[in-house]
Formats: C-alpha cells, structure tokens, sequence
C-alpha cells in the first residue's frame, strides 16, 4: 500500500509506488519474478545433482575414492631350488631389481619419462611404446620398463624418487645357475611368458611380464617349482608413492626339487664330450635313476634369464653342433653292432641259433645278387653267438638275418624299449623308429625287401634310436632282464625341508629273452672288453668287471662313390657308440656314449665311457668341483 503524507520518506514512497504502478514498474515485476523462479529451478536441479551424487550413487564414488588412493601389488613367490642328488645346490634365486611405472600417476608423464631416461639411458621413445602395448597412459597397471636395473641406475633412481612420480623399484627373486653350461639339457632354463603360452591355461597364476620354465627341469616341474604369488594391500598418496601398508598375505613359496644326477659324475662327462659333438648318458641299472645326461655341445643358461641377444640367439641357432637340442632324448642315431644286443635275443629266443651254433665269417656274404661285408675284412672264422657279440662280427647276423623276418626282429626291439620315449621326465623326448613290413609300406609305399633284413641285424638301414634307449637297453640287460623307466626326480620337499613325494622305481617291463639266453649275451660283452679278439679292449678298468658293446654307425653308405674322399671330411665320418655297465656280477652304473663322426667306437666313445665309470666308481682321477 503506497500512504500519502508529508515528510521526506513519504514523498519517495509514493514516488516508489507510483513507478510500479506505471508500465515501466509493471515491465520490472515481470523481470523479477522470471529471475526469481530461474534462480529456483537452478538451485531445484542442484539439490537434485547433490541427493544423486551423495544418497543415490554416494557408494561408487566412496569406492572410486579409496580406488584412488588403496592399490593391490602382487609379491612374487620366491621359485623351488634344484639339488643334486647329494644335495648339492645346482640352481639358486638371487635379488634383481626391475624398474617400473604407473602411467596414471605418473603426470605429467613426458616430463617424467624424460627425467628417467637421463637416469637409465632408457629412451623415451622406447619407454613410450612399452606403456602403449600395455594399456597406455591411463593404465593403473604397473609396467615394466628395465629389468635387472644395476646400482648405477637404481642409486639416483631412489634418490630422485620425489620428482618421479609413479615410478617404482621392484625387487624380484632372478634365477642363477651356479655352474653355467653344466647340465643345461637337463635343467634347462627360464624365459618370459609369451601371449600363447598366457592364453592357453597352463600357467593360471601367471600375468605377463613373468618367468616360466622353458625348457629342461624348469620347464615340466614348472607348476612345482613356481609357487603361488602373495599380495599387499597399500595406501598411496596422489602420485602412487605408497604411504602405509594396510594388509599382506605372503607368497608361498615354490617346492625345492632333488633331482638323481651326480654333479661330480655329470662334469666328467661334460669335460670328456668338450670339443665333441654327442651324449653321454649314465644310468643306475637298479633303479633306473639317471646319474649324467650330457649333451654337447652346451650353452649357458643365465644368458636365457638375463635376456638373450637376437645376435646370440642366432649364434646358437645355426651352430652346425645344434646345441639347444638334448641329444641324450632329441637326437636319433643308426644304433649299428649295439643292435646286435636285440638281434642276437630274437635269435636265440626264436631258435634260429643256440650256444653251439656256429657260423664261418670270411669277410663277406653274398645274399641274392648283392656281398654283404662285414667290417673286418679278413673275417672272423669260426664263430658262435658269444664271439660273434664280442668280436661284432657282421656275417654272423647276416646269417641270422635271412633265418629271420622284418617283423620279429621288431617285436624284440619293440620288446626291449625301442621305437617309443622312455618315459623320462623332460619334454619332446623322441620315439625313434623300428621299422616293419608294414611300416615301410604305409610310409614309403614299397614292399619289405628279404635284404633289407640283413642291415637291420647290425642296426643300419631304417633302425633309429637316442642315447637314453641305448643306456636302458644295456642297463636292463645288466640288472638280469628288468625294464626300469628312467628319471630324473629324486624327491620334493617344501621350502621348511618337509618330505613332500620320494621316486620309487617304476618297472616298465622285462626284456623278451630267457634268463639262459639272456648269460651268452652277458657273458659275449664281457668278451667284448675283456677277451683279447674283443672290439671294446680299451674300455677295460683294473680291478673292474666291464662288459659294454661298441658301434659304429654310418653316415654314408659303404657303397656310395668316392666314399673314402668323402670321410676326409668330418661330416661325412661314422658316428661312434659305446654302451657298459659295471660291475658286472652286480652293476651298479650303465652308461651310453655317442660322439657324432668320432668314427670308430672303441676308439673314441669306448675311452669316454671307461673314465665315467671310473669316476662313479672311484677307481679313477677325482674331479673337483
């Protein structure tokens, strides 16, 4: 109500209403009141936003909220240590230090890549192209940009850790190899996982970025030897430095493995392989237990762990000595006159020949249209089934050859463990090959030729076999008949010493051949080293029973052209085998030798294989460790 009066204040009052009540006065309520019910609806829609944001979604950003300042880290589970058999540490975890960084907390990123890289030498480009394969800037993952940083790089690292946001320095077990080179077939080593092997299930507790066994030991004990990871729960301030530790569960660690080798024995025989192309391996005849298993030549297993150049790689891929093959398990070879082990049980067994039958060797056989020789060529004369194993007289088996067929001589072959793996605990073990009738036909699409029969009596021809079938062959001919399965595991243990699983022998079956038949090819091996015709003289140890078989198998045919020429050069040259066990009233070690183009066995496998047993017998030099 607009009052009339006197005054001063009157006056402008009035003055006051009759502006509203003008058309001017009645434009500014309109404008007032519009400004007012904006004003309203905005304050309206932010209460809105502000119940929304704290009542109805108040629990996914107190969430987002701790995500951002409450991290999960991962500890690594310290791997399982590998033994000798006499408890010897063969393979150790020693502290590496891997640089890494959070690219979400590492803002502003350029600045602290490039501080970094004056540090490590590490270029920004190189470190930006990391971070990209695994997630990009955003990522809260931890990425790795240097493993195995050394003190010059970690010192100023840590020291400047301030002005580096996000980047961290993370301390992991690193696998070494004590003995570098020795037993590398055997234990194998350590890579980084790659995408397949992440995706195909086998390794579940494995994120990328991590060590898996790759080949050897530490690939088929991998689930063993691993452990399982532990974690931390820990509170970090706005550039991802860790303030406290609010919650730990401790990796478990991975079980310690003993494995049979003897490490005395196992350098031994590497030292005596050194320069050599081959294998030896060395068996326990009573249990099956592998004491050796070496393969030449080798390589070092630490450069696998530390990561191994591309120009190194290369190197050991085209050695023409192929050394990142097992050549104890991988490797096939012609077994030659060791054959004559099984040919002479099928003949006997078959009653083709007993202990009185003799066959008269002048050097040569004819068969068909087609002399067989054998390797001596003035012959042998009269001889019965224990000289003809002791001198490896070829005419002999050529005798047996055309009384017996392809596929019996299979069946016995077959019957003492050949043409399939062993068994051993290591992966891409081969089969090998023991050929029949049938075989030849599927795979060649040819007929089995009668005279074909005679080469597979002195294992030439098809026959294909490792040195690990060797070694179990003589090593079951030694012990009486038994068929043990190879290993390598001694036992597992916990990382506190408790006895989780011991090997017990495993019999795999028993050599096709009576125990009367089985004599005459013991006693024939033991002519073989001890009788003064035997072929394997220069294996004899004083004071040892030795019995043992030499071979020498060929690489070309005796009846290709120029073949004399051809021997000059290495390649071209027989490869030379020596199986033994010892003692012989009760062995106690078996072992395999083959040197590739050594040539003659009794020459150059046959002196390998006397000085391992001596050394495992302690009738020779000593080997310091």
């Amino acid at each position: 109500m607009c009052s009339s009066g006197g005054n001063p204040e009157s006056k402008r009052t009035k003055a006051m209403c009759g502006y509203l009540d003008s058309p001017d006065g009645e434009w500014f309520n309109r404008r007032l009141k519009g400004t007012m019910i904006l004003i309203f609806i905005a304050f309206s829609v932010i209460l809105v936003r502000l119940f929304y944001l704290q009542v109805v979604q108040g629990h996914v950003y107190r969430e987002l909220s701790t995500n951002n300042r409450i991290r999960l880290q991962s500890l690594p589970s310290s791997r399982g240590l590998i033994y000798d058999s006499e408890g010897k540490l063969l393979v150790d975890n020693r502290p590496a230090f891997d640089l890494l960084i959070v690219p979400r907390d590492a803002k502003p990123l350029s600045e602290t890549l490039e501080r970094l890289s004056r540090f490590t030498g590490v270029p920004v480009a190189e470190m930006m192209e990391r971070i990209a394969k695994k997630g990009g800037e955003g990522s809260s993952r931890q990425i790795v940009l240097k493993r195995g940083i050394g003190r010059d790089v970690l010192a100023p690292v840590e020291v400047h850790s301030f002005d580096l946001p996000g980047v961290v320095v993370k301390v992991r077990p690193k696998r070494f190899y004590l003995n570098p080179g020795m037993a590398a077939h055997l234990l194998g080593y350590l890579g980084e996982i790659n995408a397949r092997e992440l995706s195909s299930g086998k390794h579940p507790e494995a994120s990328g970025g991590d060590f898996i066994g790759k080949f050897g030991v530490e690939k088929v004990m991998e689930p063993l030897l691993r452990g399982s990871q532990g974690g931390r729960q820990v509170e970090v301030d706005a550039h991802g430095r860790v303030i406290r530790e609010l919650k730990r569960v401790e990796a478990d660690p991975g079980k310690n493995i003993y494995l049979t080798v003897n490490t005395k024995l196992q350098k031994k025989a590497e030292a005596l392989l050194k320069g050599d192309v081959g294998s030896v391996v060395a068996l326990d005849p009573r249990t099956g237990a592998v004491l050796a298993m070496a393969s030449s030549p080798t390589f070092d297993q630490n450069d696998f762990v530390s990561g191994l150049s591309y120009a190194k790689w290369n190197s050991l891929k085209n050695n023409p000595g192929r050394p990142m093959e097992n050549k104890a398990t991988q490797a096939l070879y012609p077994p030659a006159s060791i054959y004559k082990i099984v040919s002479s049980m099928a003949a006997l067994e078959e009653k083709v020949v007993d202990a009185r039958t003799r066959f008269y060797c002048s050097g040569r056989h004819a068969y068909g249209d087609r002399t067989y020789r054998c390797w001596k060529r003035t012959g042998h004369g009269s001889v019965d089934v224990v000289d003809s194993i002791a001198q490896s007289c070829d005419v002999f088996y050529y005798e047996v050859g055309e009384r017996i067929g392809v596929d019996r001589l299979a069946f016995y072959a077959r019957g003492c463990g050949l043409g399939r793996p062993t068994g051993v605990e290591l992966a891409g073990e081969a089969a090998g090959l023991i050929p029949t009738a049938e075989w030849k036909r599927r795979k060649l699409g040819q007929s089995w030729l009668s005279g074909e029969t005679l080469s597979l009596t002195i294992g030439q021809s098809y026959n294909l076999v490792t040195p690990i079938q060797m070694a179990m062959l003589i090593a079951s001919v030694g012990n009486g008949g038994t068929i043990y399965k190879p290993h390598i595991l001694g036992k597992i243990e916990t990382a506190d010493g408790s006895l989780v699983k011991e090997t017990r022998p495993v019999v795999k079956g028993h050599l096709p051949v009576g125990k009367k038949n089985l004599g005459l090819i013991q006693k024939g091996l033991w002519g073989a080293v001890n009788d003064h015709k035997g072929t394997a003289r220069r294996a004899r140890i004083n004071g040892v029973t030795l019995a043992g078989k030499t071979g020498t198998a060929q690489v070309i045919s005796k009846g290709e052209s120029g073949v004399k020429k051809k021997k000059r050069i290495r390649k071209f040259r027989d490869h030379a085998w020596f199986v033994a066990y010892a003692p012989m009233e009760n062995p106690t070690i078996a072992v395999a030798v083959i040197v590739e183009h050594g040539e003659g066995g009794s020459t150059k496998a046959a002196p390998i294989a006397r000085k391992v047993i001596e050394t495992y017998l302690g009738k020779g030099e000593d080997v310091r460790d």
